[in-house]
């Protein structure tokens, strides 16, 4: 076996024209206590991979290596890991580590740990062929998801899972959601199979095709009204200006929880319009593994189908400008030749 492989950095993050990522030769990592070694087969392109490369989110160490939507084969358990075994298809998610001890950890609040890691962000991710990960902090895969179907599940589902969740969503209720891509597609397919009722806003023509495809109510532009008012919203497009047209769709009492990790600047707001009659708008940070045990088996149980845009590992950088560019279906994945 070589000791060296090839993965993907953020060199020096800016413009996704301007390439911020680059394709280098990197040692292999080992696992340490408690670890477990991971031969990547595919990794999703998440947008936040994209907020990454641009800037948005400065890098947290130099160069690292992107992408938490990583599926992959157990190759080596560091010392003392005995949960997965040689050979077992793992998925590594987003939330890399929490402390276990401070207020929010204790209080079932891990997604809010003051000393969390994430991957892809503060350690190396899947854009690669390797990658190193705590043993507690990955999920054994449902096996009614090929690997690339699976691989959106790990962020893209999950936290547009705890984004429903957090938006209050009554039993039969009327669910308004902004921006189709890979995580509002799985979210809207968990909501319909619950009972909602959904209507998409995108400025995507085949996103809204897709929406209407999977069983949406309605599909209309970005901004544009739905057709009844909505008890709850999520927001997954990273656009600001939508935060106010959101609130205005909503009814009496209703919800809107932001998605992403990263939002442009919220227009003023005006209380009468948009927040009057206990009208809510919250965000969604990161998720805890209760999170994505529940939605893991959740999806398993309601057939949920992702829609998927293949690319090989070597044009990870096309893959982040196709996905800039709303030139992505579903959700875009990246395939290792050697799986």
């Amino acid at each position: 076996m070589s000791e060296t492989m090839q993965a993907w950095v953020v060199e020096r993050p800016g413009p996704i024209g301007t390439k911020p990522l680059r394709q280098v030769e990197r040692p292999i990592p080992v696992p340490g206590p408690g670890q477990v070694r991971i031969h990547v087969r595919v990794c999703g392109v998440c947008r936040t991979d994209l907020h990454l490369a641009e800037g948005d989110l400065p890098p947290r160490h130099d160069r690292v290596v992107p992408g938490h939507e990583v599926v992959g084969v157990v190759d080596l358990p560091g010392p003392g890991s005995t949960r997965f075994a040689e050979g077992d298809r793992v998925g590594v998610p987003w939330l890399a580590h929490t402390c276990g001890t401070c207020r929010f950890c204790v209080t079932g609040r891990e997604n809010l740990c003051t000393a969390s890691l994430f991957t892809g962000w503060d350690v190396d991710g899947g854009y690669g062929e390797y990658l190193v990960a705590d043993e507690d902090f990955i999920y054994r895969l449902p096996e009614g998801f090929s690997d690339e179907e699976a691989a959106p599940l790990l962020c893209a589902g999950i936290i547009g899972y705890r984004a429903l969740r957090r938006s209050q969503l009554p039993p039969q209720g009327r669910l308004g959601i902004y921006g189709f891509g890979g995580s509002a597609h799985i979210t809207a397919q968990i909501a319909m199979a619950e009972g909602a009722r959904v209507h998409v806003m995108t400025r995507s023509p085949e996103a809204r095709a897709l929406a209407l495809e999977l069983g949406a109510a309605s599909a209309g532009g970005a901004d544009d009204p739905p057709p009844e008012p909505l008890d709850a919203a999520i927001l997954f497009a990273p656009v600001g200006t939508l935060v106010l047209p959101a609130l205005e769709a909503l009814d009496r009492g209703g919800v809107l929880a932001v998605a992403g990790i990263h939002l442009s600047d919220i227009p003023t707001l005006n209380y009468d319009k948009h927040l009057f009659h206990e009208r809510t708008l919250c965000s969604v940070t990161a998720n805890t593994r209760d999170d994505g045990e529940a939605f893991l088996d959740l999806a398993a149980r309601s057939g949920v189908r992702v829609s998927v845009t293949p690319y090989p590992m070597e044009r990870a950088d096309e893959a982040l400008a196709d996905l800039a560019s709303d030139r992505v279906n579903g959700a875009a994945v990246l395939v290792n030749a050697q799986r």
